[in-house]
């Protein structure tokens, strides 16, 4: 049964932000708000959470995860960013766009893309998010709460509540957050390439 964390949208409770990490922290799989839609969590090096987004979801070993970032300097340990990207990166976080690029070694194999050896990455514009990866200190690993034969993610907390009770640890509700996937921006090969539009304007890339 997963607990239910009604957290402020602005000013998110620390004691709250606290048990959603601890609940991370401890091999657990969280829905959280984000500026794009809601996502799945959990820690970076959770096999069996990654295995559970991969059976809640659907996915293929084709799926690009995404690891959830504080900052740019965070991302930076994580990804490669050349000179001829860094800008664009640069001036688009945070904010909804998810980034492919070249994992570093940081990253567990487990969670790249199995030919390209690639991962992708985003900082959110959402305080809650925010709030929930400086508690934890590292980025999450995380992937948009979009189940199996639907065409939209899902946006309302208790709503997941509701649905994924049973497979799921927590759910942090703090009402509004954004009803539209993030843009995927393909980086790898030193150029953009445009793989999913959503939230984020996408013509800076095109």
């Amino acid at each position: 049964m997963a607990k239910y964390l009604d957290v402020h949208p602005v000013n998110p409770q620390s004691r709250l932000i606290r048990q959603a990490v601890e609940i991370v922290r401890e091999g657990g799989l969280i829905a959280y708000p984000t500026d794009s839609c809601y996502a799945l969590g959990a820690a970076l090096g959770n096999q069996a959470a990654k295995d559970r987004i991969v059976a809640l979801r659907h996915l293929d070993d084709k799926h690009h995860f995404t690891l959830m970032c504080a900052d740019f300097a965070q991302l930076g340990q994580f990804v490669h960013v050349d000179n001829a990207v860094f800008r664009a990166v640069k001036a688009s976080t945070p904010g909804s766009y998810t980034f492919i690029l070249p994992a570093t070694k940081e990253v567990p194999r487990r969670l790249l893309h199995p030919k390209k050896k690639t991962v992708g990455v985003r900082i959110p514009d959402h305080p809650v998010a925010q709030a929930l990866l400086a508690e934890l200190g590292e980025p999450l690993l995380s992937s948009t709460l979009l189940l199996p034969g639907q065409d939209e993610p899902m946006t309302d907390g208790w709503q997941i509540k509701d649905e994924l009770d049973h497979v799921l640890d927590a759910v942090i509700d703090s009402g509004e957050c954004g009803e539209v996937p993030t843009t995927v921006v393909d980086l790898s090969e030193g150029y953009a390439e445009i793989a999913r539009y959503g939230a984020g304007d996408p013509s800076p890339f095109e």
